[in-house]
């Protein structure tokens, strides 16, 4: 929960950049690399000089106290941030669960006449994006003590939110306090409550206290933070850090514990690589467990036995990867995750698409904490009702919330009825943003299909009729709909299109909303697919991949599409909807031409420079999607199945943390320059093996993958029996099983290659 760290005016949806902006305080709420608004940032601290000693003289508003850092004093690791202000003062922080210490060194400075300045440390009742609606602040100089609280809205969400802080100053005698409005303080009152004010005119404020500078000119400020009370902060601050004096280093070291612990599931045998491909590595492995967030014991709304978990920012951005990849390295901590998703069904009668602060945050496209719940189940994952995870998936697809822009999913009606979302839709049971039309669409299909995995597997009456569902992505497929960019023809022929409740078709231009047009958001620029365009969603039929590349006309065709996409400009790797795209050669039989893809986009996109990620983290979507391209395998969530493509490394090894059983991809011929990236040749436990995916027990089994290496695409992984499986597939065959079994044959299982002879 506590996340300490400098807070800038440039891009600080996560608090602090390296875009040479100002720093403008530290704080320690904050949620990872979010898009949007940026999140929390509530009640930050802001240390200083007042020239001359004089109160009134310091600089108390947001922008006019902002000060540059120095470039080269930023620190960052796992349990440490520091960095030191333009104005000579150093500022060190680290943090336990709910709380933070935060350390300010402060030089000697003197006024005029000689005597030495008093350092004043301030807090301003505000965030990271100035959303507070009301706040209150007390400050007790002698007890060395600031508490406050306040109301604040949501960065990506509807409602509101109430933080509380408590904090301690120690190292120094505090010879004064009191509270600031505007750009103007005094010592006479020390409480003060502010609202937002006539026109929501915001007014600035906060409290201070002023100190005798100490000999080592270090202060120390000891912050306990809750969204329970004011009480339950200082109560996190004492239990957490009972000497704040002393402890600074002694939380460092154990934090740094803590995180080698997390990522101590993950070896690799490095085979010569550059390190700014492990610093990438790592980093990306780091950002996946920042957020959601365990505030368990910390939430306000309602009482249970049951984890609660925050900040799912957004579910959309983090079903595609995150969520899969602390499947494998952290298992017990995604079920926990679950386990709070239901939680919340069962307090809030719907599973959140996206969440944060406590409140409800906008549904960007299906119910995809559906896809969340089936990939836990068909990876086994242990702890969870999965009877009210069923229950909850049919909520989804079966009853529509009044408003339906922060739950549940709109347009059931037509869902239902005509089987597709309409453009400019007729629904008056619920409301919400009237567009996203093809996405909608898509996504659904795909949530259905995981409720009937989830619903056949616990053997539901009504599984079948959600399978059903899943094609109706077929609807909105117009085949004579052609693309032009800037006026050429791209030459393929057939896309989605947005269809009137009538029937006809409606039109969107395939490359709207891609990165060669204007971007696309729910509200300022809505359009039928959602920050994506028609080009990448055509893509988008995870559970039916064979049953798409028929209809794109064949792997030869689909291949040229997906090529054409990832080369003209149309990719838009900054955002996770492109992710499944690098990999989905696989499903055409051309595996090698997803490693080649991978190695196109890593590191030349994804790297530990500045400018490392190609968009926002989105709480590690990002970071997920280089780790697992990085590792070999992609999952395609929902589904037990991993795209396998050779690892950056000569080895990875995984220890399953529940079965403590190592997993090992291991390349021969390994070549640090990458000139062999092509699989020739696998071997699983020692066996060929062929198939260009695996399943989930490959980590729960301690499974070998062996993949010799060369320069040129082979026939590994080409065949039909190779590739991952496909719904279409999957039916056709259990249609042939049945019609088999009622003509007299007397086994109702049929290999498949019998199957396809028959």
């Amino acid at each position: 929960m506590a996340k300490p760290v400098a807070d800038v005016d440039g891009q600080n949806t996560g608090g602090f950049s390296t875009d040479g902006s100002k720093v403008t305080g530290f704080s320690t709420l904050h949620d990872s690399g979010t898009g949007g608004n940026p999140s929390l940032g509530n009640f930050p601290f802001f240390p200083q000089y007042c020239p001359e000693d004089e109160i009134n003289n310091c600089k108390f508003p947001k922008a006019t106290r902002a000060v540059h850092y120095i470039n080269d004093s930023v620190v960052a690791r796992p349990g440490y941030f520091a960095l030191s202000l333009e104005n000579g003062i150093r500022a060190e922080m680290t943090s336990t669960e709910h709380a933070a210490l935060y350390k300010f060194t402060f030089p000697v400075a003197t006024a005029t006449n000689g005597s030495q300045l008093s350092p004043l440390i301030l807090m301003d009742l505000t965030d990271l994006w100035d959303s507070r609606q009301n706040a209150s602040i007390s400050v007790d100089v002698e007890a060395s003590r600031i508490k406050a609280n306040g109301t604040f809205l949501p960065s990506f969400g509807a409602g509101s939110y109430i933080s509380y802080v408590c904090a301690d100053f120690v190292g120094a005698m505090v010879h004064d306090g009191g509270i600031w409005v505007n750009n103007r303080a005094g010592t006479e009152r020390t409480e003060l409550y502010v609202t937002r004010g006539f026109n929501n005119f915001y007014l600035q404020a906060g409290g201070f206290v002023q100190f005798q500078r100490p000999e080592n000119g270090t202060i120390n400020v000891r912050v306990g933070a809750s969204f329970i009370s004011t009480d339950k902060a200082c109560k996190n601050a004492q239990t957490e850090i009972p000497h704040p004096l002393d402890d600074f280093e002694d939380i460092q070291r154990g934090t740094e514990v803590a995180w080698r612990e997390k990522l101590s599931p993950i070896s690799i045998k490095e085979g010569g690589v550059q390190n700014d491909l492990l610093t990438s590595f790592w980093s990306g492995v780091y950002r996946t467990m920042l957020d959601p967030q365990d505030l368990t014991g910390e939430n306000p709304l309602w009482e249970s036995d049951e984890p609660y978990f925050d900040s799912f920012y957004c579910i959309w951005d983090s079903f595609r990867a995150q969520h899969p990849f602390l499947t494998i390295i952290d298992p017990i901590a995604q079920s926990r995750m679950v386990r709070s998703l239901l939680d919340t069904y069962k307090h809030e009668n719907w599973l959140p698409d996206c969440r944060m602060s406590l409140c409800k945050g906008w549904t960007q496209g299906g119910s995809n904490a559906d896809v969340v719940l089936a990939d836990a189940f068909v990876k086994n994952l242990t702890g969870i009702d999965w009877n009210l995870a069923y229950e909850a998936m049919v909520n989804d697809a079966e009853n529509e919330p009044l408003e339906w822009s922060y739950e549940g999913r709109g347009g059931l009606q037509s869902w239902k009825r005509l089987n597709y979302i309409p453009y400019l839709d007729f629904d008056y049971l619920g409301f919400g943003t009237n567009s996203r039309s093809i996405s909608r669409t898509l996504e659904y299909s795909y949530n259905d299909f995981c409720l009937s995995t989830v619903g056949k597997s616990l053997h539901k009456d009504d599984y079948s009729k959600y399978l059903a569902r899943a094609h109706n992505w077929q609807n909105i497929y117009k085949t004579d709909q052609i693309s032009s960019i800037n006026g050429t023809d791209t030459g393929f022929v057939g896309f989605f299109q947005p269809k009137y409740l009538n029937g006809t078709w409606g039109y969107q231009d395939p490359i709207a909303c891609s990165a060669l047009a204007s971007w696309c958001s729910l509200t300022s620029n809505p359009s039928e697919t959602f920050e994506s365009s028609v080009w990448e969603y055509q893509f988008y039929v995870p559970h039916d991949m064979a049953a798409l590349i028929d209809l794109l006309g064949g792997p030869d065709t689909f291949v040229s599409r997906l090529d054409f996409f990832h080369t003209s400009g149309l990719a838009d790797m900054g955002n996770e909807p492109v992710f499944l795209t690098v990999f989905q050669y696989h499903y055409a039989g051309r595996p090698a031409l997803s490693v080649h893809r991978a190695h196109s986009y890593i590191p030349s996109r994804f790297n530990s420079s500045h400018s490392g990620l190609p968009g926002n983290d989105d709480s590690g979507a990002m970071g997920a999607f280089a780790v697992f391209s990085m590792m070999g395998l992609f999952p395609n969530p929902g589904q037990n199945v991993y795209l396998i493509i050779a690892p950056f490394f000569e080895a990875v090894s995984i220890t399953h943390p529940v079965t403590k059983k190592a997993a090992t991809i291991r390349n021969v011929n390994f070549d640090p320059s990458y000139r062999n990236i092509y699989i020739q040749s696998a071997t699983l436990n020692g066996r060929p093996y062929s198939k260009n995916w695996i399943g989930h027990e490959f980590f729960t089994e301690g499974m070998t993958l062996e993949l010799t290496l060369g320069d040129t695409e082979s026939d590994w992984g080409r065949g039909k029996d190779d590739l991952p499986p496909s719904l279409s597939s999957t039916v056709h065959r259990e249609s042939l099983h049945i019609n088999l079994r009622l003509a007299g044959f007397p086994s109702v299982y049929y290999h498949r290659k019998e199957c396809d002879r028959i």
